[in-house]
């Protein structure tokens, strides 16, 4: 039997039949027919036949129509599917804070990338932190028939198929979504600018994965909003009342007022902070929220080295926060910062003696402020 032998037939009409015209042809030494209502319904069936058997398409020969046209439909990837793979796909070369940013940048366009009309639709807020615990942390996944299983399968069956990516409404609805926090108000421009560019890998993935034909992101003519830099004075605390509030520490707990003295009058992180005592970060304060979220109990990820910094380079920073001989050449700072103020913008009043109380900070010979390890490269 050869499937290319195709030969199609006229349209044959049978009266008193409730479907009267009838398509008939011969495919791989088999006759095969079907009738139709109407004759329109016939001559278009007729005509795809007709149209196979002129591109030499290969017939089957048990049902008599080309192979091609009974091959199972494509499964359907939805959103949720594709950039739950994404992340599994980055998670392991991503470090700590890579992580956190992906899962939140994912966890922020999934839900407006679901059906409007889903049924059962959860909480805004709890739908966002389950795909963030979960969904898009390979490390953490839900436990089966938890409630945060459950919402996951409502993302699963809500969520939008890949290519519905390509129309440009749907993806400045995603787009939408990332200039915006939980309360509706408008995000910062560099989270904007940081979530996009995960979405950005994310649909170059499915373009690679050929769910879509390209990056639609490319073609699409969108700007980042600018949000107002405007600072609120009302937020924001006075050098009298930062004062207030060192010596309220210092009263309670003396060994940390230098430490947030440094974060007010030096703009250090806590990390850095820490990296200034003499004994090393095991005598700093806990301070859960400059750490990674790697589920890491030690305290080693304080001696990490800033971002994008070779072991040589060091940030300078003021220390007349900390020691009145300010820094490791034992110069006084009135010397070498003559004619330059260390001081924030409002000149806001030298700290007080009782913000010197860090270990060793102040005390005569005590080693040197930076506390920094010799370079090893001399």
């Amino acid at each position: 039997m050869n499937g290319f032998d195709v030969s199609v037939y006229a349209i044959r009409r049978r009266a008193c039949r409730r479907k009267p015209f009838e398509v008939r042809w011969r495919a791989a030494g088999r006759s095969k027919s079907k009738s139709f209502i109407t004759r329109k319904l016939a001559d278009s069936y007729r005509a795809e036949l007709v149209r196979a058997a002129r591109m030499g398409l290969d017939f089957d020969p048990l049902t008599g129509e080309p192979t091609a046209w009974n091959l199972p439909e494509p499964a359907i990837v939805t959103w949720y599917e594709e950039a739950a793979a994404y992340a599994v796909m980055k998670w392991p070369s991503l470090a700590a804070h890579s992580r956190a940013s992906l899962a939140e940048a994912l966890a922020t366009v999934t839900p407006a990338l679901t059906r409007p009309g889903a049924r059962n639709r959860p909480d805004q807020h709890e739908l966002r932190t389950v795909l963030y615990k979960h969904a898009f942390n390979p490390a953490r996944p839900a436990d089966p028939g938890s409630p945060a299983a459950q919402i996951l399968d409502w993302a699963r069956q809500a969520s939008l198929p890949v290519g519905c990516l390509s129309d440009p409404a749907v993806l400045r609805t995603a787009l939408e979504a990332l200039t915006l926090r939980l309360n509706g108000s408008r995000a910062a421009a560099n989270t904007i600018i940081r979530k996009r560019v995960v979405l950005h890998g994310a649909l170059g993935y499915a373009a690679e994965a050929g769910l879509l034909p390209d990056n639609p992101l490319d073609s699409i003519a969108w700007r980042v909003p600018q949000s107002s830099a405007a600072l609120d004075p009302a937020v924001v605390a006075s050098p009298d009342q930062v004062s207030a509030l060192l010596d309220a520490v210092a009263r309670k707990r003396p060994e940390l007022a230098a430490f947030f003295g440094c974060l007010y009058y030096a703009a250090l992180r806590p990390e850095e902070a820490v990296a200034l005592l003499p004994h090393g970060p095991a005598t700093a304060p806990a301070m859960n929220s400059a750490g990674s979220s790697t589920g890491r109990t030690d305290r080693s990820a304080w001696s990490r080295p800033l971002r994008c910094s070779s072991p040589c380079s060091a940030r300078t920073t003021p220390p007349t926060a900390l020691h009145p001989t300010a820094g490791c050449s034992g110069e006084p700072a009135a010397g070498r910062s003559a004619g330059r103020s260390t001081a924030v913008p409002g000149n806001p009043p030298a700290p007080s003696p009782s913000a010197l109380s860090w270990p060793q900070a102040a005390s005569p010979g005590a080693p040197t402020t930076c506390a920094t390890p010799p370079c090893p490269c001399g």
